[in-house]
């Protein structure tokens, strides 16, 4: 059961802008990722569930956040169906993520009162995610449309919420551009937890990528 409500998810994605994307086999390695992105500020976790027995490395990473990381929210991404999103909610998922509008998924959610992220391509998408419940709609992949896209769509939706992923890197002219146009946060996958990083296993360079890339939201928001 999630720790966090759907609000609660919303409001940190909102005050610490960034969710940072993850996934790996190795558990421990997972917890040394998670510890590193806590250490340099970031409170929200999105796990990627792309690989067999993903939801076993999830549910030993959600309890480990749960004992050690005291406001570290953990959710899980890349969830294309009702029954995935269940499985993750039963392993205390605290927010899904999805790469397409699913209306089985939004019921699972709401029911739970669990925030959802569906990613949406299209004002309609996104005005049918939001009369389903979404807090916060993702824009993917969001290195196709752009920050002029989320400019476009708040101008005459200014209560819409947007998190793009895909297309968004730690530069500051990139998500300078990003917040300008009005997200409210902004998903980072590999440009911040980057395979080098992994393959080195540098977690002290994580941490440090991590606290930059926050300072950086904070300066460009104003």
């Amino acid at each position: 059961m999630a720790k966090y409500s759907r609000i609660e998810v919303a409001s940190v994605m909102a005050s610490t802008g960034m969710v940072p994307l993850f996934f790996h086999t190795d558990v421990e390695l997972g917890k040394k990722v998670i510890k590193a992105c806590y250490d340099g500020g970031a409170r929200l976790m999105e796990f990627t569930s792309r690989g067999d027995f993903a939801f076993e490395v999830f549910g030993a990473l959600n309890k480990y956040a749960l004992a050690e990381l005291p406001g570290m929210i953990l959710g899980v991404g890349s969830i294309t169906d009702a029954a995935a999103a269940s499985l993750y909610m039963q392993l205390g998922a605290n927010f899904i993520v999805t790469p397409v509008l699913r209306e089985d998924i939004a019921i699972v959610c709401n029911r739970r009162k669990v925030l959802w992220s569906p990613g949406c391509a299209s004002l309609t998408e996104i005005a049918r995610a939001e009369e389903l419940g979404c807090e916060i709609v993702k824009l993917f992949p969001g290195d196709v449309y752009g920050p002029q896209f989320v400019k476009g769509i708040k101008g005459p939706c200014p209560w819409t919420s947007i998190m793009p992923t895909g297309g968004v890197s730690t530069d500051r002219d990139n998500l300078k551009s990003w917040f300008d146009a009005g997200v409210t946060c902004v998903g980072i996958g590999s440009q911040l937890i980057s395979t080098d990083i992994l393959k080195s296993q540098d977690f002290a360079a994580l941490e440090t990528t991590v606290r930059a890339t926050l300072a950086t939201i904070r300066e460009v928001r104003g």
